[in-house]
């Protein structure tokens, strides 16, 4: 938001310089970016009049001119401007006079000199000589009523200040130079002044049929015809430069009345060609096919999601964007439609960034202009357009149509005083907030400690209390809340001994040669299918891109993808692991701060490892990493957990190399090849073999129990029994644990290990020998061999039972 300093002091005028009121406005929220003099430094220039003019005796194409500059002494100024004439009112660089620097970055100084042998004593002055703009088409020409000799600097306004405010989106009640002005008066308490004008008097009652036939997109729409105005009128100087010090640049007097409208007071209008209308408009959603050519010269394709003006044989404008070719006004338009509306908001966001371009209009419409306003600021046009533009009778004023179908509603916010202490930290009596409130504008109703306030039509930024507490704040001034450290109990907080942080888990990995990765949670949705066959992934709205268009439930398709990329750079060894959320659909999930309903975020620990076991090297042979290198890490990792590796099918993993792994007959993860399938389409050279368990198991220890060590020797005895090849040696281990603990006779029992595995000759056909060594060791006295004979009988009997078990002679 551009504004010039002047303009805004037109409005409101607080004692305090233009530093001041910069930082006053950064302060309340509305952050001045840059303030800019409108012109360059320059001195000694005035108005003049030229009185004569004729040929330079020497030069076809200079003029001597004499000039009167208000001294009493004419100025003899040689010109070679094709624009000036006698009686012209110009810009007078008099002798002395310090120009704005050129090109060559130096000052220009005017001296009496000699151009072809004529007499110049100044020079009369170009916009662009004195870098007011780059127009270099000739001399600045001045109205009639310029009084010669007056300093240009003060009859043009060149001391003025060009203010560019950084708006939030929530401030949209302040673009325009009025809400500045009613923000300034709230903020220093200096009165508002609205820039007052005298309703025209109505003298048609010709009406421009017009249906609004979608009140979701228009609220309110208002309208007047008038004929006979003179579009050849010029803009008055004065509007022209507030116009240019707010970046806009002035077009004809038609579309720079509804332009400087739309700056000051913030309701964007159109004015259309009465005489391009066929008929009357509709209101109404765009149609598939549809095609308009724009202002700018753009033709765009219209569908359902774009709101339109149209009339009866084709469409006239974007509704709230940009008004269309066919309807534009002219210098020979001498008929016009106004029109102000109110767009709902939810109805113009984002329309015109689909058409890769932004307009001052929709800019105000996606954030909401004032609703009531609409046929006040159709009445301010009407006023500047019969005065500027106006041909005394022959000019025909309609009344205005104002059509309402669907406004916001205002719904009253409640504020607790004591809570707006609380939260910006400052105590606050009621009559404070009150002041604040009635200084803002804002209509409410109080009662002890409670206030309840009606957002104004201007305000669509007020929905909770949290806004008003905001609005107490900018006004009482950022700057006047101190500084104060939280003061809060603070203790030592000892970390329980049964749960191991992450970063322990983190930093156990890495030191096992692991690379920690950080991946999107949003991933490809063939990854989903392919890893974890979830047909139904949870799909996001608004993806980045679109390969990642879902939520993953699994970390391995990430790893893969970190296994490519590093493949791809000529990397042949690669360790990662990742801890990550994993978001999969539950419906016991509840809504909480932490927790959307129906969603469950569980935490995962996945790793990877691909190709050898370690760097080449003469130490030992080069092999490949497989599945029981990968699961020692993992066994590691989780100890004193014991977890079990129970043969399973997983969709991203090998049918006959992966297994769950099961702690406490729980199933927390997978563990395996990856599946010859996705090797395959995945490209990868070698099978990289991953797993993937719940986080909140790695983090679970169990605290140490104190165990007495044996004064005794041990005993060791190697068993070897044969089983259906469908057996595993898990079950047998398993099956020879839980004897220990429930057959008293078997408590000696301290370790058991498979050692070696037989299959062949002398075995019948389906079946396989497992061998095991037994620690046995008692506390209490050296073991007998009738007792471990007694014990090792029993763990027979129990692999017998359990899993047909023989023991192998």
């Amino acid at each position: 938001m551009q504004f010039s300093e002047s303009w805004l002091r037109s409005m409101v005028n607080p004692t305090m310089t233009s530093d001041e009121l910069s930082h006053t406005l950064t302060m309340s929220g509305l952050e001045v970016e840059e303030v800019e003099p409108v012109a360059p430094p320059f001195s000694h220039v005035v108005v003049g009049k030229v009185l004569e003019l004729s040929r330079h005796p020497n030069a076809d194409r200079l003029n001597v001119c004499q000039v009167d500059v208000g001294t009493g002494t004419l100025l003899n100024i040689v010109c070679g401007a094709p624009n000036v004439r006698a009686g012209m009112k110009v810009v007078c660089a008099m002798a002395g006079a310090v120009l704005p620097p050129g090109t060559d970055g130096l000052p220009f100084e005017i001296k009496v000199g000699q151009l072809r042998g004529v007499e110049s004593q100044g020079m009369l002055c170009s916009a662009k000589e004195l870098r007011l703009s780059d127009d270099h088409g000739g001399l600045i020409d001045l109205p009639d009523d310029a009084p010669a000799g007056q300093n240009f600097r003060d009859y043009y306004q060149l001391n003025d200040l060009k203010f560019t405010i950084k708006l939030t989106p929530n401030k949209a009640d302040c673009l325009s130079v009025l809400g500045v002005a009613r923000e300034v008066s709230a903020l220093t308490g200096t009165p508002l002044k609205v820039p007052a004008f005298k309703k025209v008097g109505i003298t048609s009652s010709e009406i421009l049929p017009v249906k609004i036939s979608a009140p979701d997109l228009c609220g309110r729409f208002s309208g007047r015809i008038i004929r006979g105005l003179n579009a050849k009128a010029a803009t008055p100087e004065w509007m022209k430069r507030r116009l240019e010090r707010s970046g806009q640049r002035s077009i004809s007097a038609l579309v720079d009345i509804s332009n400087y409208v739309m700056l000051e007071r913030g309701q964007p209008t159109h004015v259309f060609d009465l005489a391009k209308i066929h008929g009357g408009l509709d209101v109404r959603w765009g149609r598939p096919g549809e095609t308009l050519k724009l202002l700018n010269g753009n033709n765009v394709d219209i569908d359902t999601w774009v709101g339109v003006i149209a009339d009866d044989q084709a469409i006239e404008s974007l509704a709230g964007i940009m008004g269309g070719d066919a309807t534009a006004v002219s210098l020979e338009t001498q008929d016009i439609y106004l029109e102000a509306a109110f767009w709902l908001p939810s109805a113009m966001q984002g329309r015109a960034r689909r058409y890769n371009f932004s307009t001052d209009a929709a800019h105000r419409f996606e954030r909401g202009v004032d609703f009531a306003a609409t046929v006040e600021s159709i009445e301010r046009i009407t006023a500047l357009l019969v005065e500027i533009c106006g041909q005394g009778d022959a000019t025909q004023v309609g009344p205005v149509d104002d059509q309402v179908v669907n406004l916001p509603a205002r719904t009253p916010v409640s504020l607790r005083t004591a809570r707006a202490s609380k939260v910006i930290g400052v105590p606050f009596t009621d009559g404070q907030i009150a002041d604040i409130f009635s200084r803002l504008g804002l209509p409410f109703t109080q009662q002890p400690g409670l206030f309840e306030v009606t957002p104004p039509s201007f305000r669509f930024d007020m929905e909770i209390e949290e806004d008003l507490i905001e609005e107490i704040a900018r006004v009482f001034g950022f700057e006047n809340i101190p500084a104060l450290p939280p003061v809060a109990a603070s203790a030592m907080r000892i970390a329980p001994e049964h749960k191991r942080s992450l970063f322990t888990i983190r930093r156990q990995f890495a030191d096992a040669d692991y690379q920690e990765v950080i991946n999107f949670s949003f991933v490809d949705e063939a990854w989903e299918r392919d890893f974890a066959n979830n047909l139904n992934p949870i799909k996001l709205r608004n993806p980045i891109a679109s390969q990642m268009g879902v939520m993953r439930s699994t970390l391995i398709g990430s790893l893969v993808a970190n296994v490519r990329y590093n493949l791809n750079r000529k990397a042949n060894r690669i360790r990662v692991f990742e801890i990550g959320a994993v978001y999969t659909r539950d419906s016991s999930v509840p809504d909480g701060a932490l927790s959307v309903a129906g969603y469950a975020q569980s935490k995962r620990f996945a790793a990877l490892a691909y190709g050898p076991v370690a760097d080449e090297q003469w130490g030992q042979p080069s092999r490949n990493v497989d599945y029981f290198d990968i699961k020692a890490e993992l066994e590691a990792l989780m100890l004193p957990t014991v977890p079990q590796f129970v043969p399973a099918q997983h969709p991203a993993l090998h049918p006959g190399r992966s297994a769950n792994i099961v702690v406490d007959g729980r199933v927390i993860g997978s563990i395996g090849e990856l599946h010859p399938r996705l090797q395959q389409r995945y490209e990868l050279p070698l099978p990289p073999v991953v797993f993937e368990v719940d986080v909140d198991v790695l983090q679970a220890r169990s605290l140490p129990t104190y165990q007495e060590i044996s004064r005794f020797p041990a005993v060791t005895r190697d068993l070897a029994v044969v089983v259906d090849q469908a057996v595993t040696a898990q079950a047998l281990i398993s099956a020879f644990a839980e004897e220990k603990r429930s057959n008293p006779i078997c408590n000696v029992l301290q370790a058991i290990v498979l050692f070696d595995e037989y299959r062949g000759a002398g075995l019948p056909s389906g079946q396989k020998s497992l061998a095991f060594r037994f620690t046995l060791q008692d506390t209490q006295s050296t073991l007998q061999d009738e007792k471990v004979d007694a014990a090792m009988a029993e763990l027979i009997l129990s692999v017998n039972k359990k899993h047909g078990a023989k023991l192998r002679t």
